[in-house]
């Protein structure tokens, strides 16, 4: 499970130090692509193929589904952290997620989600004024 909040920056190559406590739960070789709320998402191969699985499951004849599907898979790229533990961030998902500098790495479960420090900073201001509306529109969660 990856939980936390780590601040980090993009060195000028476009590398990043994957914070070393989601490094051994990561693994060797994980997947990173386009999420959600203009951020990425890194998957554990594992957990990639989860969800995979259930992407095939979809109809190909519904548009929002195929549509779904390619945003995912057409922008994923596998990585492989090097002996200090950075990756590259290709060109394409670093100007998705308006990543330049300062960057915020955090645990969500299964993911690893990498925003923009300042759209990060942005998103949670926004939630937080907000949060306890959605708690209680998703009943059972027993908080």
């Amino acid at each position: 499970m990856f939980l936390g909040e780590f601040q980090h920056a993009l060195d000028d190559k476009g590398r990043l130090t994957i914070p070393a406590r989601f490094r051994e739960g990561l693994g060797e070789r994980f997947i990173v692509t386009r999420g959600l709320d203009q951020c990425l998402f890194v998957y554990p191969l594992a957990e990639w193929q989860v969800l995979e699985t259930r992407l095939k499951s979809l109809p190909l004849t519904k548009a929002d589904a195929r549509a779904f599907v390619r945003f995912l898979f057409a922008g994923a790229c596998e990585c492989e952290p090097d002996r200090q533990g950075r990756i590259m961030l290709p060109a394409g998902l670093r100007q998705y997620a308006g990543l330049e500098k300062d960057v915020v790495v955090i645990g969500v479960s299964t993911r690893v989600e990498i925003w923009a420090a300042e759209r990060w900073a942005g998103y949670v201001a926004e939630a937080g004024e907000s949060f306890e509306k959605i708690a209680e529109n998703l009943e059972g969660l027993g908080l």
